[in-house]
């Protein structure tokens, strides 16, 4: 039996026309699209379809959008008795890898980041936050520069050697990229979110989050579930919960959660959801490590040919 790890991808991955295909082949996908349709009070599966694509990318509709399509295509591997032995996910993407490690049902995780981008929406005023990624500079280098300016500026994810993205107040992010520029940063680029996601900043969303998913039914993991605040392994319910809180305002240590899958000797390491970022960051970790990315019917059987395949 081979050996794979599910990861799934965060905000910025989400796209008009999104799991359409899946929709329209599966009377699993749409029975699980028409619930969380009903559960959220409107129709997420015509923003997913049909935009507009302002409106999916809004924070309180592209993550539940996102979570919904990864949660159905791990529904659909587990139909074909595939499951993963071990998950994470990228950000959101670790309440898809909480789904498919049967932590949390999927209605109530749609629900759930649902409410979630609305409290990390109204976290920080629309317009005076940002984000930027860094080429090219380690995570000391990065600290050393960041420390020196003013305002809030922090480190947001740790995507792979030499990917590093900060994230605080716009003035302060602004001003450290130029810093970062002048301390031989390849690139700093801004990137288009809507927040100060993963900083400091976060902070004043995580008490009203942590009440808000205290009244959420959260079980033990049936897989390890590698914590984007760690990057290790977690099982235990209590434990999920609390770096869920902390998850709002840390650093998301995906580097380090590839390198202890590689070290696991999986098999191959599949995206599962929109999208092809965390499958190119896998292969900047580990250039020799197999990856799959499932977004639609071709991709779904391209995979279940490959894992039933004679070792």
């Amino acid at each position: 039996m081979k050996k794979v790890a599910f990861v799934f991808p965060g905000q910025g991955s989400q796209k008009v026309g999104m799991g359409k295909d899946l929709y329209d082949s599966s009377a699993l996908v749409r029975h699980l699209f028409d619930e969380a349709d009903e559960a959220l009070g409107y129709s997420l599966t015509s923003l997913m379809f049909e935009g507009p694509e302002e409106e999916l990318t809004k924070t309180e509709n592209a993550q539940p959008a996102l979570l919904l399509l990864s949660a159905a295509i791990d529904q659909r591997l587990k139909k074909e008795g595939i499951k993963p032995d071990m998950t994470a996910g990228h950000s959101l993407g670790e309440y898809s890898a909480l789904v498919s490690a049967e932590s949390l049902g999927a209605l109530e995780a749609v629900r759930l980041v649902h409410t979630r981008g609305k409290l990390m929406e109204e976290a920080y005023p629309s317009g005076k936050g940002a984000m930027s990624a860094v080429l090219g500079l380690s995570v000391d280098e990065i600290e050393k520069v960041i420390e020196n300016v003013d305002g809030v500026v922090n480190i947001a994810n740790i995507n792979c050697p030499k990917q590093v993205v900060i994230s605080g107040d716009k003035t302060a992010v602004e001003q450290a990229g130029e810093k970062l520029k002048e301390s031989q940063a390849k690139r700093v680029m801004p990137l288009n979110v809507s927040g100060p996601f993963h900083s400091d900043l976060m902070k004043t969303a995580a008490g009203d989050f942590e009440t808000y998913l205290s009244e959420i039914a959260v079980e033990d993991a049936r897989v390890p579930v590698y914590a984007n605040v760690t990057g290790a392994p977690v099982e235990e319910k209590e434990e999920i919960t609390r770096l869920l809180v902390q998850q709002l305002y840390s650093p998301v240590k995906f580097q380090q959660t590839i390198e202890a899958f590689v070290e696991e000797d999986v098999d191959a390491i599949v995206e599962i959801g929109e999208g092809k970022v965390l499958s190119g960051l896998v292969r900047k970790v580990e250039k020799s490590m197999k990856t799959f990315q499932v977004s639609d019917e071709e991709s779904l059987q391209t995979f279940i040919d490959w894992y039933r395949e004679e070792s």
